[in-house]
C-alpha cells in the first residue's frame, strides 16, 4: 500500500539528514515519535504505525520521523545520545515549519519527547506517553527495571535474528489475522528499517536512557498510558512516571501486549489520547509564545586556577588584559558550540547550554584555547531547572553547578549525574567521583569527572 505522504529532510546540528512527514491538515501540530526503528516509506504497511497517524491525522497535522540511524534518514547515529535524538525533534519542527506542537512518544519516542518539553517549553502544549518509560534498566533506586543480564540477551537475539520478522513479532503481542503474512511484512520491515548492526546499536542506546532528573521539571499537561501486561514496557515504567511528573494524568488498561496488529484493542486508549489533545484552549502552531522563564539547561561554571596569585604577580594592568583575552576565548567556544555566556565572574563565567555534550564540548575547546596563555581552568557541569531574567539566570539548577565547580581540582572537569546520565551515548568518558556533599544543597551527589573521552567526543 505504501505511505501516503510526501518525504522531506531536515539537517541537524550535527550535519545528520533526518527524514520527516506530514500527514493531514488539521489547524495544530502533533509531532509522533514513534519506537525502535521505522521506515517513512512502509510504515503505511504497518497496521499498528499507520493506525497512529492516521487517528491523529483526523484533527491535527501529523509530523513523524524517522530517527537517526533508522529507515530514510542517515544510516548513522552520531554519537545517538538522547541529547542527539532529541535536537532531531527540534530540527524537524524548524524544517516543517511548526513552532509549537503537542508531542506523542511511543516507547523509546516517550524518553525524547520527555526530553524535548523539558529542554524545549515554550515548543510544546502537552505530552502524551504510551508504552514508555523514563529508564529501562534496574538500578537500586529504580527496581521496576529490567536485569541487565535480561537486556543483553534481547540485544544479543536483535542482532542475530534482524530481518527475519522475529523482532517485532516480539514487539507485537497480539495475533495477526495472518500470521504467515504478518512475518513477510516485518521481515521487510525490519531490513528496510535498519541494518542488523544498526538495530543492535539503537537498542543498547535505548538502555542506556535515564531521564528521570527531568521529570519534576516537566510543566506541561501529560497524559501516560500504559497497559498492565505490557512485556516490553512493564506496567511499573508507566506508573514511575504518571507518579514522578507533577499534575500527570494517567491511564491504564488491561492489555498484554506492547504494539499489537488488532488495533482496535486499542481503540479506549486511542480515544483517550485524542480527548485529551483536543483541546480548543491550547494555542495553534503558528501563534507566537513567550518563551517561559523556567526550563532545563545545562549549566557551565568556569574558574581560572591560581588567579589572585597571577593577577598579584601581572599587576592590574597586565592581568586585565589576560583576563580579556581569556573573556574573548571563552564567549568563542561557549558561541561555537550553541551556547550562551549569561555572565563573567571576574575569573570565570557562567554558560547557558541546551545539553551535556555541548557544555563539555565548549569547555574542552576553552581549555585549549587558553593553554598558550599559560592558564589552567577547572569547571563544573550540571542540566537543571533554572530561571532566566533578562540578563541573568538563578535557580537550583546554577547553584548545583556552582557547588560542583567548587569541588574541582586543577585543570579537572566535574559533573553531576544528571550530566552524566543525559550523555550516554554520547561516547564522553565519565569518571566516578563518587558521592559528595555540595554546600548549601540538601543530600549527597554523584559527581564524575569528565575524563579522556572530551577530547574524541570534541573532535568529531
Amino acid at each position: 500500500m505504501g505511505a501516503p505522504w510526501d518525504i522531506s529532510f531536515a539537517r541537524t546540528s550535527d550535519g545528520i539528514d533526518v527524514a520527516y512527514a506530514t500527514y493531514g491538515d488539521g489547524p495544530r501540530d502533533v509531532v509522533l515519535i514513534h519506537g525502535f526503528t521505522t521506515h517513512l516509506d512502509f510504515i503505511g504497511d504497518s497496521s499498528w504505525h499507520s493506525y497512529w497517524t492516521r487517528r491523529l491525522g483526523e484533527r491535527f497535522r501529523v509530523i513523524q520521523l524517522d530517527k537517526r540511524g533508522t529507515g530514510l534518514s542517515d544510516r548513522t547515529l552520531g554519537h545517538g545520545s538522547i541529547e542527539d535524538r532529541t535536537r532531531d525533534v527540534l530540527a524537524v519542527m524548524d524544517a516543517a515549519g511548526s513552532s509549537r506542537a503537542s508531542i506523542v512518544g511511543i516507547s523509546e519516542g516517550g524518553p525524547i519527547g520527555l526530553t524535548f518539553a523539558a529542554m524545549y517549553p515554550e515548543r510544546v502544549d502537552k505530552l502524551v506517553l504510551y508504552g514508555s518509560y523514563a529508564r529501562v534498566l534496574w538500578a537500586p533506586d529504580y527496581p521496576v527495571g529490567f536485569a541487565p543480564e535480561v537486556a543483553d540477551q534481547f540485544v544479543a537475539l536483535i542482532e542475530e535474528a534482524w530481518g527475519k520478522g522475529e523482532i517485532f513479532a516480539t514487539f507485537f503481542m497480539t495475533h495477526a489475522p495472518d500470521a504467515e503474512a504478518a512475518i513477510r511484512s516485518m521481515s521487510k520491515f525490519e531490513r528496510n528499517a535498519c541494518t542488523r548492526q544498526m538495530a543492535g546499536a539503537i537498542m543498547r542506546r535505548n538502555l542506556e536512557i535515564d531521564v528521570r532528573a527531568l521529570l519534576p521539571a516537566i510543566a506541561v499537561p501529560t497524559l501516560v498510558m500504559q497497559n498492565t501486561g505490557d512485556p516490553l514496557a512493564p506496567v511499573g515504567f508507566g506508573r514511575y512516571l504518571a507518579e514522578n511528573i507533577v499534575g500527570a494524568e494517567y491511564e491504564e488498561a488491561d492489555g498484554d501486549y506492547h504494539c499489537t496488529w488488532v488495533t482496535k484493542a486499542f481503540e479506549p486508549l486511542m480515544d483517550r489520547a485524542m480527548g485529551f489533545l483536543d483541546d480548543a484552549t491550547v494555542a495553534p502552531r503558528l501563534e507566537a509564545v513567550e518563551a517561559p522563564t523556567r526550563s532545563v539547561a545545562t549549566v557551565l561554571f568556569t574558574d581560572i586556577v591560581g588567579s589572585t596569585e597571577t593577577a598579584a604577580a601581572m599587576g592590574d594592568e597586565g592581568w586585565g588584559r589576560l583576563l580579556e583575552q581569556h573573556n574573548q576565548r571563552a564567549a568563542e567556544a561557549t558561541r561555537r558550540r550553541g551556547g550562551t555566556v549569561v555572565k563573567t565572574t571576574g575569573d570565570g563565567m557562567l554558560a547557558l547550554f541546551d545539553g551535556p555534550s555541548r557544555a563539555v564540548q565548549a569547555i574542552h575547546d576553552l581549555r585549549k584555547g587558553v593553554g598558550d596563555l599559560g592558564l589552567q581552568l577547572r569547571a563544573g557541569i550540571h542540566t537543571g531547572e533554572v530561571e532566566r531574567t533578562n540578563d541573568d539566570v538563578a535557580g537550583i539548577g546554577v547553584h548545583i553547578a556552582a557547588r560542583v565547580m567548587a569541588l574541582a581540582g586543577p585543570d579537572e572537569v566535574l559533573a553531576s549525574r544528571t550530566v552524566r546520565d543525559l550523555a550516554a551515548g554520547s561516547g564522553i568518558v565519565f569518571t566516578e567521583r563518587g558521592a559528595q556533599v555540595l554546600r548549601g544543597v540538601p543530600g549527597e551527589w554523584d559527581l564524575y569527572a569528565v575524563t579522556d573521552g572530551i577530547a574524541s567526543h570534541a573532535t568529531s
